[in-house]
């Protein structure tokens, strides 16, 4: 009995190491949203980081999908300035993956006072780094 005990336990631990080889792994797409050495989506990444390029960043952390610019002064418009956090919620190329938030100061008698930020700006930041990623995913699939 005690033979054919000790059979049965060693049956029931080979048996399913026998269905974990000889077959081959499937072809990953390279321009797949998922494939990315970051934590984030890659698309994303690399759209916002394009379409901010202008800024001067003050922290990038690619495995939380955050990037933090510094204060911007556009040389057209020098009363005024803007600082930019982008979030990256998701390894997936979706809208709702994406969130931007924006800062935007005025300075008035020498101080930079807090000032609104229209709505709008953060969409179009939105809608160019969507368009962006989209267009980073169109040009590795066709390569």
């Amino acid at each position: 009995m005690n033979r054919l005990l000790r059979t049965a336990i060693l049956g029931s631990l080979i048996l399913p190491l026998a269905a974990c080889g000889g077959r081959e792994r499937p072809e990953t797409d390279i321009a797949a949203s998922k494939v990315t050495t970051i934590g984030v989506n890659s698309y994303l990444w690399r759209a916002s980081l394009d379409t901010l390029s202008f800024m001067p960043l003050l922290q990038t952390d690619s495995n939380g999908g955050v990037i933090v610019t510094d204060w911007y002064v556009n040389p057209n418009v020098p009363t005024e300035r803007m600082k930019v956090t982008v979030t990256i919620l998701d390894q997936d190329l979706r809208a709702d993956a994406l969130r931007v938030a924006a800062l935007r100061e005025v300075n008035r008698n020498g101080a930079w006072v807090t000032a609104p930020v229209q709505a709008a700006t953060v969409q179009k930041l939105e809608d160019i780094i969507l368009t962006r990623a989209r267009d980073l995913r169109r040009a590795a699939i066709a390569d």
